[in-house]
């Protein structure tokens, strides 16, 4: 992996700052999720049977309506101590913070306009993110204190979307193939990058993998033309099946921890006339195969990035 430059790494490390939430919080179990009921993207949970929804991160009131604080796309620690997240904080900036599910504490790991996609290691140790992905950017990794900040140079440009496998010796993540984008992984140890997903059609696109927890099915989300359903394949690349199948959204599945169930976001039961990439979102839950599918949460705004914890 290739270390980021000294001055880069000592501007990420000094802006590492401390926010105090608005309340003190236990994080608990259950299916974590990014909502927006006042118009700001904050961080709740909800139990697997869709009770108990309640909101886990307060953002700071602005005047300024073009400069909003966020919180989006969260991650439960594996120890459940701390929730990571991609956010903008007033006086802090954008970057990934760490809330402590017991203080309340917000803090920021890194300071960075383009970072997204946070995912605690299996260990809890570290923390994988994206930086610009659409540009040359590409795949991070941070110690879970904030050091050590570097990125993993052997992956391709444009990489994102990092999911860890259970045992940390990979990543499988989404970088552009010879014709679309494609599903990859990269094992820590010998540096070897596998492509799983191999397309032939422009049209189709592969994103959001999900590491099952006992490694060995990954889901993902499928676009095909500009519709976006969810399919699972073995952890090889073989044997792809299709989960979902309507003209509505269904993406970014994540496996409840008994690998039993699949959460994810979607408009399946949302306005019709509505573009397909600025419809409101819910959070659903499906058995691994496709069958029983469950609507978990009914607001008039976006429920979305589903991640599910103990």
């Amino acid at each position: 992996m290739k270390k980021l430059p000294v001055a880069v790494l000592a501007f990420l490390l000094f802006h590492s700052h401390v926010v105090l939430a608005q309340s003190l919080t236990d994080c608990g179990g259950g299916i974590f999720f990014d909502s927006s009921p006042t118009g700001v993207e904050e961080i709740y949970v909800v139990n697997s049977d869709g009770s108990g929804e309640r909101q886990l991160t307060f953002a700071s009131v602005r005047e300024d309506p073009s400069s909003v604080d966020f919180s989006r796309v969260p991650d439960l620690s594996p120890d459940g101590n701390q929730v990571v997240f991609h956010g903008n904080r007033l006086g802090e900036g954008q970057g990934i913070y760490v809330m402590n599910c017991g203080t309340g504490e917000v803090r920021r790991l890194v300071a960075t306009d383009e970072a997204g996609g946070p995912r605690w290691s299996p260990d809890g140790q570290q923390i994988a993110f994206t930086i610009d992905p659409y540009q040359s950017g590409g795949i991070y990794i941070v110690e879970a204190d904030g050091s050590n900040v570097r990125k993993i140079d052997r992956l391709p440009d444009r990489s994102s979307a990092p999911s860890w496998s259970p045992d940390g010796n990979q990543i499988a993540f989404v970088s552009r193939g010879a014709v679309t984008w494609e599903i990859f992984a990269f094992e820590l140890g010998s540096g070897r990058v596998q492509q799983l997903t191999r397309t032939t059609d422009t049209r189709i696109s592969n994103q959001g993998p999900a590491w099952s927890p006992d490694g060995s099915k990954i889901a993902f989300d499928r676009v095909q033309d500009g519709n976006f359903d969810i399919y699972v394949m073995d952890a090889d690349g073989s044997n792809v099946q299709r989960l979902t199948d309507n003209d509505k959204v269904d993406a970014r599945p994540a496996w409840s921890p008994d690998g039993q169930r699949i959460a994810f976001h979607s408009s399946r039961d949302g306005s019709s006339d509505q573009p397909q990439f600025f419809a409101e979102y819910e959070i659903y839950v499906m058995d691994a195969n496709g069958g029983n599918v469950e609507r978990l949460t009914a607001n008039n705004h976006n429920d979305a990035h589903p991640r599910w914890r103990r």
